[in-house]
């Protein structure tokens, strides 16, 4: 969070650097004398000295401060922030009085001022030190923040040297990540505040359930932010590690098998299943078709396209079987690369279609054992989502209706309850947002915190 002190902090460290940079020309105004450090070399050297040492001090703790006040990476950004902000300022500055001593001097003398190598040395260590300053900023901001993508940081690259653009570009960027630091800055304090509560300590341990297309890959989390957001409000986390693409009947049993040793490590008698996208489905055979309906509390499903999409099913009549082959083999080959053992590509894309998941809706009868729930959220237009779901959303909407970028808003409808989520202007919020896909900070709704919402009423559920 923005405080006075530290808006004072980053003005007194940008007067530290116009100091250092301009000491041995501000003696020089002050006493009237083209050489101040013949007339008093102690001081003057002392001086410089104590200058130098503080501009080397604000490069390391560019808000006078080494206390923490937030995470690890959230401080290294915040100072990065702070590095580019106290460039920006003091260049601007800077330039002005070189141009004003350069212009002004100092009447009656013909050294001091006028001599080239007092020139020189003055535009060299204001260069130096402003290279300094803007590259240690840029770095930091470069290698911790989330916020700016991939779309900035290479926006930031291709105009660093283009005149007057690369100043808005710098603005652009120390805003986007201000707005992040603040952001991550209340979340962790909002933590710290609610950690003894645990409130996401549910009764039964979570189980999240990825969607097709995707592993639970250590370095790679599918569920982005929200599996230690949940962790850090005291919730038991577990994945389904089922392959990435298989039929919905082969994905159940691995589920039904990992619930087994799920319970077998912990001693819980049950599980709560938060399941997305195809994950939904896999769930719902592992209760039904596998015998997990006395092992499992609850099922919410996000996002999962319980009725098809018709979509889905256009696609396969249309595209010739020869391509559909050959996008198939690809994919198996390369998932099997990363520890599919057996995956089979147009399996999990011919049990997403509406006519499938019709047949096996009957086949899947709900449990009265397992509470079932629902969640459902839609883009508001197709530039919402990123790629590839800017270019599916309106074919989707064709087919289906209102959708998240993949499937209808009417087929994510499963349970006793069904929560709607959008945010009614701006963006809305897709299919790849419901998994903090790309780790994005959404105006007027927060992914981590809807999980730990989640988690909280499972609990107060007494699940």
């Amino acid at each position: 969070m923005k405080t006075p002190t530290k808006t004072l902090a980053k003005l007194f460290s940008a007067a530290i650097v116009l100091v250092a940079l301009n000491i041995r020309s501000v003696c020089t105004f002050l006493f009237y004398a083209d050489r101040i450090d013949i007339l008093f070399p102690a001081p003057c050297a002392a001086a410089e000295f104590v200058c130098y040492l503080l501009l080397l001090y604000i490069n390391i703790f560019p808000t006078l401060t080494i206390r923490k006040v937030s995470t690890t990476r959230n401080q290294i950004l915040e100072n990065g922030i702070a590095l580019l902000q106290i460039f920006l300022g003091t260049t601007v500055l800077e330039i002005i009085c070189c141009l004003t001593m350069l212009i002004i001097g100092l009447p009656g003398y013909d050294t001091g001022f006028s001599q080239p190598f007092f020139w020189l040395r003055q535009f060299g260590l204001a260069f130096l030190a402003e290279f300094i300053l803007f590259w240690n900023g840029m770095i930091r901001v470069y290698l911790t923040s989330v916020q700016l993508g991939i779309r900035w940081r290479v926006i930031g690259a291709l105009c660093g040297l283009i005149p007057i653009v690369h100043l808005y570009i710098l603005c652009k960027i120390i805003q986007i990540t201000q707005n992040e630091v603040i952001y991550e800055n209340e979340k962790y304090l909002l933590n710290q505040v609610r950690a003894e509560n645990q409130e996401c300590l549910t009764k039964y341990p979570l189980l999240l359930v990825h969607g097709v297309f995707f592993r639970d890959f250590r370095f790679l989390n599918y569920w982005g932010r929200i599996p230690a957001e949940l962790k850090r409000n005291g919730a038991q986390v577990y994945y389904g590690s089922q392959q990435s693409a298989a039929s919905v009947a082969a994905c159940g049993e691995e589920l039904a098998q990992r619930i087994r040793q799920i319970l077998q490590e912990t001693g819980a008698e049950k599980v709560n299943i938060i399941a997305h996208s195809k994950g939904g489905l896999d769930s719902r055979y592992a209760i039904s078709k596998c015998g997990m309906a006395p092992c499992v509390a609850s099922l919410t499903t996000v996002n999962t396209p319980h009725r098809g999409c018709i979509f889905a099913d256009y696609l396969l009549e249309h595209i010739p079987d020869d391509v559909c082959d050959k996008v198939a083999a690809k994919y198996n080959a390369a998932l099997t690369l990363l520890g599919d053992h057996d995956p089979n590509f147009m399996e999990a894309v011919q049990d997403l279609t509406a006519s499938a998941c019709a047949r096996l809706n009957e086949e899947l009868p709900d449990s009265p054992e397992v509470y079932y729930q629902s969640v459902g959220t839609k883009m508001n237009h197709a530039s919402s989502g990123r790629f590839p779901l800017n270019l599916s959303y309106p074919m989707v909407k064709h087919f289906d209706g209102a959708n998240d970028g993949l499937v209808a808003v009417d087929s994510m409808k499963w349970g006793e309850e069904f929560i709607y989520l959008t945010v009614p202007e701006g963006r809305g919020i897709s299919h790849g947002d419901m998994i903090d896909l790309n780790r994005e900070n959404i105006a007027g709704f927060d992914v981590r915190e809807f999980y730990v919402d989640l988690a909280k009423g499972l609990k107060k559920k007494g699940l």
